[in-house]
């Protein structure tokens, strides 16, 4: 049927498949009966056409770092399946996830929307992911291809990293992608690889990704990650998005009637895009492209699991996990209490169906709700809190707010991120918008008003000018660059008054370049100060044990900028430090998308890292704190003592955070816990740490041979959970070469088992080694190499914690060539 089509499309309409219609569509050719079908983001849910912050909601699944901690592939390829049918809900084919880049820097921006600082372990969360998504009939795109570990000036960036450390740590999940779970979708990333930018990169789409390990899928660029038309294409670009087109069309007819590109090069992307569509079965039911709100009991369930699963007990001096009946009071303290922090911020954003604080969660699992006692004691936003209630919004033809509006609308938040306008009669390029609400503060005294804004605008209060986002107006660190840093306005206002609230807003007059988005934020806020940390102190003395919510949330982990340090934001140390001063039992509930320095630690009896775990996290954290649901996670990255002991933290900017556009990895495979293992760095937690409430014993482990052959050495080892609770625990097998040629970590993370028992049971854990497992990446030879000698094989609860060697012998040097499809 394909080739059929194909023989009847001119070149102009094969040409048309290689670019998407709009933000999320691709290009019909109704001649022929060729439909169109929609993509979506993203990671943890499906959102839809709708903005980043409104349209039809969605179902909000755990981020993947909290994917990374539950090291259960099982889970993840159930929650693989789970997204598939909220894509159709949206009328997506494709699904815009995985995201497998690797934990660098610890400070990467989208480090909370990746799985782990291993490969291996990436890989195998990955696999499990897109086999589930595309078990539904639904299109995984595995991204960012490749080096994008960081969000600094990501645009154009070029990560210099070493063909080595490429293939051994960077390109593997996507390697096993292709070769293991069949992905049938690509995003090159926005970022130049070694000087050229990854959407026109021949090397890496071309040769690597198709020739090498056998991909038949699309390539598709990042949102607007195209910047040429026969560069793209002839390294192997198929799908130019967003639409309408940028650099192909036209163009792209002309470069082909030149000679820069040749017809039979369109005619295979034109191929591999049908090839698309009739996966997903898009020529046998013609997509229906209706969005639905579909919230179903069993996703409810499954986030709530994920949530327990991939939570990480820190540190437990025994206070968890805390018996219900013997509490008479409890303080839930934090910025973080109230707040359902659920997810983390840029495009992996939806319009949850419903969310569930800490708070609420905690005061559910209570039968005595009144015992919870709450006070935020400070802030930790990044940007003003944006403004919550009723607003009417009138929109203008043209950027100056002149005639009558074409379309008006009421809204209840002050964010609009328009992908679509509310009218076909509005020109995204040229139009105009002016929001009006009122506001009535609660107490008198100093409040912040604060305006970000992709495009111009003004914000006014009682007819004053107070925020200035027009004159002067320079690109800043939101909305992924193209917006100004907030802008900010400290104005008094009495209590019980209601004020104006006036913004006129007009979109971007260049739209010629780049990433270009339509979007504006504004809020207020009262500052919280001394008063706050002093009430949240004096209920945590009062009180029989204090819960401190703390962290970040999706302003500061986010797409479009790196964090600035690993410190907590605002005055939350102060807090941590004063409330664990008056209540001996204090348990700190951390929600970051990395790790954090805790120069608090040794003064707190408990601390859970939850990450962001989507739309049910109170209850998932009242599970675990109640005893519940058990801690089930480990450590996915390595927490540093310090910033500074990360392997790509130096004195040299041009290893991190880049320099005249080049960031060099340097560190080359000794990132996370091969950096601290290999340079003798003790860190605060190790890759793979995490406590239960339960207890095992491990017995000896065996191995079905102690020389490599070539079908690998099986490792069997008996876990019995000797407590008196169900629990989980995760055996992980390193490998260690001891008679390396080359530079080596001192142990590499090869298989893993995650076994969960009830008490008194015991079960075998099964991990299976390969000649490749043994190997390192030999560039002149262009293969994995195993060289002949001696290995041990490191089975251990953590990369700090080894609980057993096994001695074993590769007799002979083994090679895997890059194209063998079976390594």
């Amino acid at each position: 049927m394909i080739e059929n089509i194909l023989n009847h499309m001119t070149l102009e309409e094969q040409v048309s498949l290689l670019s998407g219609a709009d933000f999320w569509t691709t290009v019909p050719v109704e001649r022929l009966g060729v439909p169109k079908i929609k993509v979506t983001d993203g990671p943890s849910g499906a959102r839809g056409a709708g903005s980043l912050v409104a349209g039809v909601k969605a179902t909000c699944f755990p981020v993947a770092i909290a994917l990374g901690a539950t090291w259960n592939p099982d889970l993840v390829k159930r929650m693989g399946v789970a997204l598939a049918g909220q894509a159709k809900s949206k009328g997506a084919s494709v699904l815009l996830a995985p995201t497998v880049n690797i934990h660098r820097s610890g400070l990467n921006g989208r480090n909370f929307e990746c799985y782990s600082e291993d490969p291996l372990l990436t890989a195998e969360l990955a696999v499990a992911y897109i086999k589930g998504v595309q078990s539904g009939g639904v299109a995984a795109t595995i991204k960012h291809f490749a080096g994008n570990e960081s969000e600094i000036e990501r645009q154009t960036m070029s990560s210099d990293i070493d063909e080595r450390s490429l293939r051994e740590i960077y390109l593997l999940p996507f390697e096993q992608a292709v070769k293991k779970a069949g992905v049938m979708a690509v995003m090159s990333s926005y970022n130049r690889l070694n000087g050229t930018y990854t959407s026109e990169h021949e090397w890496l789409l071309s040769q690597v990704l198709r020739k090498e390990w056998g991909f038949d899928g699309i390539v598709m660029s990042d949102w607007f990650g195209s910047h040429s038309t026969a560069a793209t294409l002839n390294a192997g670009l198929d799908l130019e998005m967003p639409g309408p087109t940028r650099d192909r069309g036209e163009k792209l007819v002309q470069a082909v009637r030149d000679g820069e590109v040749k017809a039979e090069t369109v005619r295979e992307a034109a191929r591999r895009i049908l090839t698309l569509l009739e996966r997903v079965g898009a020529f046998e039911a013609t997509p229906d492209l209706t969005e639905i709100s579909l919230d179903l009991p069993e996703d409810r369930a499954l986030i709530r699991q994920i949530g327990a699963d991939g939570a990480v007990l820190l540190r437990n001096d025994g206070i968890l996990p805390l018996a219900k009946t013997t509490l008479d009071s409890i303080a839930v303290l934090g910025p973080n209490a109230a707040e359902a922090r659920v997810m983390g911020g840029g495009s992996a954003q939806i319009a949850a169906h419903y969310t569930i604080s800490p708070l609420q969660g905690i005061r559910a699992a209570l039968s005595n709700a009144n015992s919870v006692h709450h006070a935020a004691g400070c802030s930790n936003n990044r940007l003003v809190n944006v403004f919550a209630g009723d607003m009417h919004v009138d929109y203008f033809k043209g950027r100056e707010l002149k005639g009558g509006p074409v379309h008006s609308e009421p809204a209840e938040r002050g964010e609009f991120f328009w992908f679509d306008l509310p009218s076909a009669e509005l020109d995204p390029a040229d139009f105009s918008a002016r929001i009006i609400a009122s506001f009535v503060p609660a107490d008198s005294g100093e409040h912040v008003f604060g305006m970000t804004n992709a495009g111009l605008a003004k914000l006014y209060v009682d007819g004053k000018l107070v925020v200035n986002g027009y004159d002067g107006w320079a690109p800043g660190d939101n909305y992924f660059g193209t917006a100004n840093s907030e802008q900010r306005q400290a104005v008094e206002l009495e209590a019980r008054r209601s004020y104006t609230i006036t913004i006129e807003y007009c979109s971007p007059a260049d739209t010629s370049d780049g990433i270009h988005l339509t979007a504006i934020r504004f809020g207020v806020e009262k500052p919280l100060g001394d008063a706050a940390i002093e009430e949240a102190v004096a209920k945590a003395a009062a009180c029989d044990v204090a819960l401190l919510f703390v962290g970040r949330e999706g302003q500061w982990d986010t797409e479009g900028l790196d964090l600035p340090d690993m410190r907590l934001p605002g005055r939350q140390e102060e807090l941590i430090e004063k409330v664990a001063a008056v209540n001996a039992r204090t348990v700190v509930v951390l929600q970051t998308g990395s790790p954090v320095e805790m120069p608090w630690l040794d003064k707190v009896q408990a601390v859970l890292q939850i990450w962001y775990p989507g739309q049910e996290l109170g209850n998932a954290v009242a599970d675990v704190l109640f005893g519940d649901g058990e801690p089930g996670g480990r450590l996915p990255q390595t927490f540093p003592k310090s910033l500074s002991d990360n392997s790509a933290i130096t004195d040299n900017p041009l290893v991190y955070p880049g320099q005249d556009g080049h960031v060099r990895y340097d560190e080359g495979v000794f990132v996370g816990y091969r950096h601290h293992d290999t340079s003798d760095i003790a860190p605060l937690f190790p890759f793979g740490f995490g406590l239960g409430y339960t207890q095992f014993a491990w017995g000896e482990a065996k191995a079905s041979s102690t020389v490599m052959g070539e079908d690998g050495i099986t490792v069997t080892l008996d876990v019995t959970n000797t407590g008196k609770r169900k629990g989980s625990e995760v055996v992980q097998l390193y490998v260690r070469a001891l008679d390396a040629t080359v530079s080596r970590p001192e142990k590499e993370l090869r298989a893993f088992a995650k076994i969960e028992l009830e008490a008194g049971k015991t079960v075998t854990a099964t991990l299976r080694v390969t000649p490749r497992d043994l190997s390192f990446f030999d560039v002149e030879a262009k293969a994995f190499r195993s060289d002949p000698g001696q290995y041990e094989l490191v089975i251990a609860a953590n990369a700090s914690d080894v609980r057993s060697r096994i001695a074993i012998e590769n007799p002979s040097l083994w090679l895997g060539r890059v194209d063998d499809p079976s390594i």
